[in-house]
């Protein structure tokens, strides 16, 4: 089953309203009075005079308009209609095209000054506040769509009543759906998607007869969906779902809009049956309904729509069987039923279809086998039958002309092989056949393919040898998950798997693989987890098994491997999981793996391992189950105490001088360490709690005196529950942030102190606040940060501005800054630290916006890997830390 509620995603495109509005074969004229549009006439009349005013004062209210409209020149009024985005026509200025230009800021009421504009579009800006747009009689195409506009759009229509094209798609427009709109009698194109539209659809927009296309998708809207839109007879494209939440169902006047070429009405909860109505949609080339909650048979009618191309009733309750009358859809290219209840068997007219790509009928109740034309006709490229109750074998012809991409049959009760013809479907880039009965060896070839990126055969009765790489000119570089466990697969390990380099999974259990594992494995450098217990491998384990860096779990029980455990596995530093049990490795345990500081589960158990067992690091943690079965392994972890027979001799009496010498050492040290005691006493109690102390992390140029200058009430620039944080400048110019700790210095609860010390004293990242030093006395703790000019991710997203200044390519740099900091912290650092209170607080930005990981009062070390410590108190902002955190106690990561 493929990943997700819909791996054959149905979306709907957003077009561009003017291209689909100038390609209509009716506009003719309108193309002819654009293209004169472009004769401009340079006049400096009163009236143009005007309209550059009205310019100048919209670009006051951009920012970052520079350098996109530095042809924008204030100090020369003659030189508008040269001016990027302005066409003129007769003098004045007719259209003002700022589409894509990424700029924000507010959009001047003056606007509407230009009163002669048939074209304005401010698309793909982050322009914020409200927009207004009236007293432009002219005007026919209007495009606001991709900004941030909020408010409403209850505007004076009547003043703008030959608008043609309303485009206010993907902005924050929170109010009821504009009712006035409906007085726009030219109007063909209206898109209010993508908002914060409330309340019901107003069947009065049945009353724009002209509409050609209608989406008001993704909004908040709920009631019915009134059916008086199947008045629009004309509508050509309608979007209604999406976030949307509909009471009852699709109303069977829809039927009426014969013109209609898509309708999506998808994830908007209507219920009910499909009107069989829509069979009368003769020229409708996409139906999607998915993701709702239509029940009862699908309607036969829907076998008229001859030039249907895509259907989706994904995701819904329907039952029943596959209507024969689809043996009509010639032209269908996507066909989504998965996810409801149909049954019966899958018609053979399905494998007839001779335009078909895409077929996802999982998770039904399908029976009865895979037609065995499926894929004859060479289009097909996305195959998903999964979860239903399939039996018989795989077709052979289901890549018959090296289309087919993705392939998942898995959960079924196929049986038979898996056909050689898919060993050569180089196209293949997802398999998955798991959990069923399938019989015979697996291809020549098949894990070796070149686009291959997934491959799942697991829960089979596959048998065999697992074949070399045997065409050396395909490079299977794509490979990321290979699972074959659970099978009676049998013979060696090819060593040739070391061609998979980009392998991530590899399982193998539960299968008869024999001999040695090849050192081969150590070329898979990016492998996370590997499995290969419950076989019968031998040999040693391969010491090039330490070159597998990013190994997280590595499983190899229960085999007849022998020798001893290598020493370059110590190696893998980000080790979570080892399991050697049930083998016949012997010697020690190497006292290295207990620096492992990430190795949290270890199992030695039932192998012939002897000597003293380490007790030292990781080795303090693990469960004494983890060693069982190995009675030549002694240590008090194991209650088996190491009896070494010990050497017998006389002891020989001491010399006098040498006991007179020994007491005379004895003095003196103690009267140093009184003295010491005495001195240190005296100077604690002459300088009190006004004995500061402060340890630099770096050379510094200014003193604890200088920094306790900058703690005061007017530099304070924010307040946590661990502390107060001021802003200083020092007497060499350089900027510091001070934060000052809560409660006693170093008694009672430090609010996180030590671990912050620990934690940024001794790590240096770029993406990591940078610790200067930190001041202590008895009473007070101070830490001195670099100070970010820029505040925190939170204050510019959230703040007075709420995030106006950080476009889109800003945050992208931002979140990966971020998680370099982050990454750093869980792979590259030593110790581990785990930050456990990551929010955009904590995320400060320089001066250049370069993000900064914060705030580490809360950072906890991977100390033994973490599992000796618990945590019974939730760290952390409490919305912030995941579920699972809050809702068990003692807590342990």
């Amino acid at each position: 089953m493929l990943e997700g509620l819909n791996p054959f995603a149905s979306t709907p495109s957003k077009l561009n309203p003017l291209e689909t509005y100038f390609l209509k074969p009716n506009m003719f004229p309108l193309i002819v009075f654009t293209l004169l549009s472009h004769l401009t006439i340079p006049s400096c009349s009163a009236s143009l005079h005007a309209d550059f005013h009205v310019l100048v004062a919209l670009k006051n209210g951009f920012q970052f308009p520079e350098p996109l409209l530095s042809s924008w020149n204030s100090s020369n009024p003659s030189s508008v209609c040269s001016w990027t985005g302005i066409q003129c026509y007769g003098g004045r200025v007719v259209s003002l095209d700022l589409t894509d230009m990424n700029m924000c800021g507010y959009v001047s009421p003056q606007v509407s000054r230009l009163d002669k504009l048939t074209n304005l579009s401010l698309a793909g800006n982050n322009f914020t506040g409200n927009i207004e747009i009236a007293n432009i009689s002219d005007l026919r195409f209007l495009n606001i769509s991709n900004n941030q506009f909020n408010g409403h759009l209850d505007w004076n229509y009547a003043s703008i009543s030959n608008l043609e094209v309303f485009d206010a798609y993907n902005n924050n427009f929170t109010a009821v759906l504009p009712v006035g709109v409906v007085g726009l009698k030219k109007l063909r194109y209206l898109d209010l998607g993508g908002n914060y539209f409330y309340g019901t659809i107003p069947p009065s927009y049945g009353t724009l007869v002209g509409l050609e296309y209608l989406s008001l998708a993704g909004n908040d809207l709920s009631g019915k969906i009134p059916g008086e839109l199947g008045n629009l007879v004309n509508l050509r494209e309608i979007y209604l779902g999406y976030y949307n939440v509909f009471q009852g169902g699709i109303p069977s006047e829809l039927g009426n809009l014969v013109n209609l070429v898509h309708m999506d009405l998808s994830s908007c909860e209507l219920d009910g049956p499909i009107p069989h109505e829509l069979g009368k949609l003769q020229l409708l080339d996409t139906l999607y309904l998915h993701i709702n909650l239509l029940s009862g048979p699908i309607p036969e009618q829907l076998g008229n729509l001859t030039n249907l191309v895509n259907l989706d009733l994904s995701h819904n309750a329907l039952s029943g069987e596959i209507p024969p009358e689809f043996i009509n859809l010639k032209q269908l290219r996507l066909l989504n039923l998965f996810m409801n209840t149909l049954h019966g068997s899958i018609p053979h007219l399905v494998a007839d279809l001779p335009n078909l790509e895409t077929l996802g009928l999982w998770m039904n109740n399908f029976t009865g086998v895979i037609p065995e034309n499926l894929g004859r006709n060479g289009r097909l490229q996305v195959l998903d039958l999964s979860s239903n109750k399939l039996t018989g074998t795989i077709p052979p012809h289901l890549c018959a002309s090296n289309e087919l991409r993705i392939l998942v049959l898995m959960k079924n009760f196929l049986f038979g092989s898996i056909p050689e013809e898919l060993g050569r479907c180089y196209s293949l880039t997802r398999v998955r056949l798991g959990q069923n009965y399938l019989n015979g060896t697996i291809p020549n070839g098949f894990i070796y393919l070149p686009q291959l990126n997934l491959a799942e055969l697991h829960n089979n009765y596959l048998s065999g040898t697992l074949a070399e790489n045997g065409n050396m000119s395909s490079k299977p570089v794509k490979l990321g998950q290979l699972n074959l466990s659970n099978n009676l697969l049998s013979g060696p390990l090819p060593s040739s798997l070391s061609n998979l380099s980009s392998l991530e999974i590899l399982l193998l259990s539960g299968n008869q693989f024999s001999g040695p594992i090849p050192p081969s494995i150590g070329e898979l450098m990016q492998v996370l987890k590997l499995d290969v217990s419950r076989n019968s491998l031998s040999g040693i384990i391969p010491p090039e098994i330490g070159n597998c860096f990013h190994l997280t779990y590595l499983d190899m029980s229960l085999n007849n491997l022998s020798g001893s455990i290598p020493l370059e596995i110590s190696d893998l530093h980000i080790l979570s999981y080892l399991n050697v049990s049930r083998n016949h490795l012997n010697e020690g345990i190497p006292k290295s793996i207990g620096s492992m500081k990430s190795l949290t589960v270890a199992d030695f158990s039932f192998n012939n391992f002897s000597g003293k067992l380490p007790e030292s690091g990781q080795f303090a943690v693990f469960n004494a189950s983890s060693f069982a079965g190995n009675p030549q392994l002694c240590g008090s972890l194991l209650n088996n105490p190491c009896n070494f027979s010990a050497v017998t001799s006389t002891p020989r009496k001491a010399p006098r001088d040498f006991k007179l010498i020994f007491a005379l050492g004895l003095l003196i040290c103690s009267l140093i360490f009184a003295t010491a005691a005495i001195i240190k006493a005296k100077s604690f109690k002459k300088n009190g709690s006004n004995s500061w102390k402060m340890t630099a992390f770096q050379n510094l140029e200014f003193t604890v005196s200088e920094i306790l200058d900058c703690v005061k009430d007017g530099n304070v620039i924010g307040r946590g529950g661990a502390g107060i944080v001021y802003h200083g400048k020092m007497p060499n110019g350089m900027e510091i942030a001070v934060k000052k700790l809560l409660g006693l210095g170093t008694s009672r609860h430090d609010h996180g102190f030590r671990a912050e010390i620990q934690t940024l004293g001794n790590i240096r990242h770029r993406n990591i606040v940078r610790l200067l030093a930190f001041c202590s006395n008895k009473e007070t703790n101070l830490l001195v940060y670099e100070y970010m000019r820029n505040g925190s991710l939170g204050e510019a997203l959230h703040g007075k501005k709420k995030g106006a200044f950080l476009g889109w390519n800003l945050r992208y740099k931002i979140a990966v800054e971020a998680a370099k900091g982050l990454c750093y912290l869980h792979h590259d650092c030593s110790p581990l630290i785990v930050h456990r209170d990551v929010k955009s607080n904590n995320i400060l930005l320089d001066s250049s916006f370069e993000a900064h990981v914060a705030d580490f009062g809360l950072a906890k070390f991977l100390v033994d890997g973490g599992a000796s410590e618990c945590m019974s108190a939730i760290a952390g902002s409490y919305g912030y830390i995941a579920p699972g955190m809050y809702q068990t106690s003692p807590l342990f990561i």
